[in-house]
């Protein structure tokens, strides 16, 4: 009985702490979403209380429309946060399966090499990503970033996804192999569907600070036509003056495709975090 009981308040204690984790972690959001929909002194008056009838504006959302290019901003975006993610899995994932499944001399340093792409920050390169992008005429295109994206997601992705891939059964590959299956329809039609989970737990690893970045768009493409979302709220931030409205309600509008994503893929997230907690 008293371990029954011990078991229930270890359990209580722990979705305590994890529900006290999660209001913790949605706060600062909830900040961002509710003071969008304030007009200005709202926002410095009482921006811990939601918008009411004196506080709340749509002036943000109407700046952010009708200043600067925000839905080309947001476009720019979504095309390289797309396309660099699905790199990173095609490549990734073909990286990783050649890693599990073939033994040759030099495998386990390829590994660590790959490896070392997790520890050493790619914001170290930025003067030699710089140069070379001026060398190629990359500089102010999106293409830039779709590169330097991709290179910054493949190690993290290798990591995750050839160790799912150690787990698949050798006898399904084999049996696949005596059918006469190729190896690309190998990896293709029985691999990468077993591995579904790992690959939405490293979109969505990669799609954040693909998305978040600052760094990257301001030194490889700050020209209008390739501005991104969060490079564009930045002409909203003066040295003196910021549009506080307009800043936030940016923020609030690049919020939704993240949660987008985590709708689409939670499920296989959570089984691809589980899973990978049990190993």
């Amino acid at each position: 009985m008293s371990k029954a009981r011990s078991s229930v308040t270890r359990s209580g204690l722990v979705h305590l702490a994890l529900g006290g984790y999660t209001l913790l972690a949605l706060f600062p959001i909830f900040l961002v979403i509710s003071n969008s929909f304030k007009t200005r002194a709202g926002i410095f008056s009482a921006p811990l209380q939601l918008p009411g009838p004196a506080t709340f504006s749509w002036i943000g959302y109407q700046t952010v429309l009708k200043q600067g290019d925000f839905l080309g901003y947001f476009q720019n975006s979504l095309i390289v946060t797309v396309v660099s993610i699905f790199l990173v899995l095609l490549f990734g994932a073909m990286a990783a399966f050649a890693l599990s499944e073939y033994r040759f001399r030099g495998n386990l340093l390829m590994g660590l090499y790959l490896a070392l792409g997790i520890m050493i920050p790619i914001r170290l390169g930025t003067v030699a990503i710089l140069q070379g992008m001026v060398a190629t005429g990359l500089v102010n295109t999106l293409t830039a970033l779709i590169l330097v994206y991709t290179a910054q997601g493949l190690p993290l992705a290798v990591f995750i996804l050839s160790e799912f891939m150690r787990n698949v059964s050798d006898d399904l590959k084999n049996a696949g192999r005596v059918d006469g299956l190729s190896e690309y329809t190998i990896f293709f039609r029985l691999v990468l569907p077993l591995v579904r989970p790992a690959m939405a737990t490293v979109a969505v690893f990669t799609m954040i600070p693909i998305w978040n970045d600052l760094w990257f768009p301001l030194i490889l493409a700050p020209s209008e036509a390739t501005k991104t979302v969060t490079l564009g709220a930045q002409m909203f931030i003066g040295q003196y003056v910021t549009n506080w409205n307009a800043v936030l309600s940016t923020l609030s509008l690049a919020i939704l495709p993240v949660l987008i994503l985590y709708l689409i893929f939670s499920r296989q997230l959570i089984r691809g975090i589980t899973a990978g907690a049990v190993k």
